[in-house]
């Protein structure tokens, strides 16, 4: 990767708002390569310069990221594979949900504590936690591509329109 490729894969995963030191940082580039990247980041709408005292800090655009992943739902899979992977996703919950008698994961998280369970279940117990929660992420983010689709497909099917128009 070169080290602008580098700054923005950094930028992209932020959680919390970073300065550009911790970005050079992170990213092994130059300071002046970092602040000059971040600048056309925040131009093109992937960043947010947020204030702090006489720091200034980057983030990525969460909304812009999530409707981007909902973009992305929607013009890999077509509605019936959304529907499909928002059942599976909602069964493995429910499986869950009855194996271990909770309703939420942290209830789940919460029975790690019980002295009676063996190192295996408590393994078992863990591996259902970590992906309990990006099950519900995807499950959220399904329900948006689903709720969306049919005036994405309609603003689709105008650029196209738009674009064959031109081209006569």
């Amino acid at each position: 990767m070169s080290a602008r490729e580098r700054i923005r894969a950094v930028a992209e995963t932020l959680r919390e708002p970073r300065s550009v030191n911790w970005i050079s940082d992170q990213a092994d580039a130059a300071w002046s390569t970092t602040n000059e990247e971040l600048q056309a980041l925040v131009e093109q709408g992937q960043l947010r310069r947020v204030e702090a005292g006489e720091t200034t800090r980057y983030q990525p655009d969460y909304t812009r990221l999530l409707f981007e992943e909902i973009r992305t739902l929607i013009e890999e899979n077509t509605r019936e594979e959304l529907r499909n992977e928002l059942a599976a996703i909602t069964e493995e919950i429910e499986e869950w949900q009855a194996t271990y008698d909770v309703e939420t994961w942290e209830e789940l998280e919460q029975s790690l504590a019980d002295g009676d369970l063996s190192s295996g279940e408590l393994s078992e117990r863990r591996d259902v936690i970590t992906r309990w929660e990006p099950n519900l992420e995807d499950r959220h983010l399904i329900k948006h591509a689903l709720a969306l689709y049919s005036d994405v497909e309609a603003a689709r099917e105008q650029m196209i329109d738009v674009a064959n128009r031109a081209v006569r």
